[in-house]
């Protein structure tokens, strides 16, 4: 009874005003503390003090992007700050599309498996069953293991491939030019046994999409547009995000000169998406259901197989995973430290609870993460 009149008392209380230089939307709020299924209580006033601290910092030229709080899908807030594009003085808003970056790795690996729940594929089977003219050194390498970084590719050679496929100019390749930015005919070596050890490598990801290619027969875009975003009426979402509409990167607050991101030669499955926060919560609210992924898959792509040691979380398919305040959480996040920009979806499941920040200049996330639970929940 409590929660149902907690949700009447969201819709039918709701602010107005509008802040300098922010677009706004309408923001319930919750009239007395609620008191989620985890224990954690949202204080009253909660999300006026946070939207009124992400205006300051928005003022202060330290955030620009767009916020979402939800808690099972009925936002608490959602509200974009800042500008999408400086020059044209054009505001962030719920809707504006932003660069995903790393985010677009969860999308890979739903991408993967909902070929595998179709058959199509297994996440055991060995990436030379789909490569042609595989190295010799990547025979034993299974599509799990690209998917939990635990290849052992080559670091070095990985990040080079890596560098040439983000500054190489987008055009019809030849087949030369294929196999080469594929790794084919480059000199690899093996860092550390199969499946031993956890190594972050964009390289892996961008395999990934050429496999999704070759085993749906449809571009890595085109293939994300049917299986996902088209589905979950995701109308913000897309690849590749140099598609005109998406907000403007900057590398500080002092500059307007936007910050160019070329298109890839080759589908590039570990960045390159756009999304909205909008969409991302329709994302986040499907993954509740098998509307895209039968449970048992939803659980394989969580995992986790593999500690992240950066910031001691878990490693699952595209998503990390770890407690926050002692609550379980899933995660994607991409950009942050030295990036024009920095995303994250923070999806607390036992409470459905939905945390989404998109920024279009630079933010660290696990600080984001402290100051809106700081403000929700109060500071521990």
């Amino acid at each position: 009874m409590k929660q149902k009149m907690f949700f009447v008392m969201l819709i039918s209380t709701i602010l107005s005003s509008l802040l300098a230089g922010c677009s706004r939307s309408l923001i319930p709020q919750p009239l007395t503390p609620v008191t989620l299924p985890s224990g954690l209580v949202i204080e009253s006033g909660a999300v006026t003090r946070l939207d009124a601290k992400l205006s300051q910092m928005t003022a202060d030229g330290t955030f620009t992007g767009s916020v979402l709080i939800a808690v099972e899908g009925k936002t608490l807030l959602n509200k974009g700050y800042g500008l999408a594009d400086r020059l044209q003085k054009i505001p962030n808003t719920p809707q504006t599309r932003f660069h995903l970056g790393s985010t677009t790795k969860s999308f890979t690996a739903m991408g993967i498996l909902i070929l595998q729940s179709q058959g199509k594929l297994s996440v055991q089977d060995p990436i030379c069953k789909y490569i042609t003219e595989c190295p010799l050194e990547w025979q034993g390498i299974t599509i799990h293991h690209l998917l939990t970084h635990t290849s052992g590719l080559s670091a070095q050679l990985s990040d080079q491939l890596y560098r040439e496929i983000e500054q190489g100019a987008s055009a019809p390749l030849t087949p030369a030019q294929l196999a080469h930015y594929l790794g084919l005919t480059s000199p690899w070596s093996i860092d550390s046994p199969l499946g031993e050890q956890y190594s972050y490598n964009n390289f892996g990801y961008i395999l990934l999409a050429y496999i999704i290619e070759v085993v749906s027969g449809q571009s890595y875009g085109d293939y994300l547009d049917q299986a996902i975003f088209i589905p979950l009426n995701m109308r913000n979402s897309g690849y590749p995000d140099s598609t005109s509409g998406l907000a403007k990167l900057y590398a500080n607050a002092n500059t307007k000169t936007e910050w160019q991101i070329a298109t890839p030669p080759v589908s590039e499955g570990s960045g390159n998406l756009y999304s909205s926060a909008e969409d991302l919560l329709l994302l986040d609210q499907a993954l509740y259901t098998d509307q895209l992924l039968p449970q048992v898959e939803l659980d394989r792509m969580f995992g986790p197989y593999s500690k992240e040691m950066v910031y001691g979380f878990d490693y699952g398919y595209g998503w990390v995973s770890g407690k926050f305040r002692g609550q379980q959480f899933v995660a994607g996040a991409g950009g942050g430290a030295g990036s024009p920009f920095g995303t994250m979806i923070v999806r607390f499941t036992q409470d459905r609870l939905t945390i989404i920040v998109l920024a279009n200049q630079n933010i660290d996330q696990i600080y984001f993460l402290g100051l809106i639970s700081d403000e929700l929940f109060g500071k521990k």
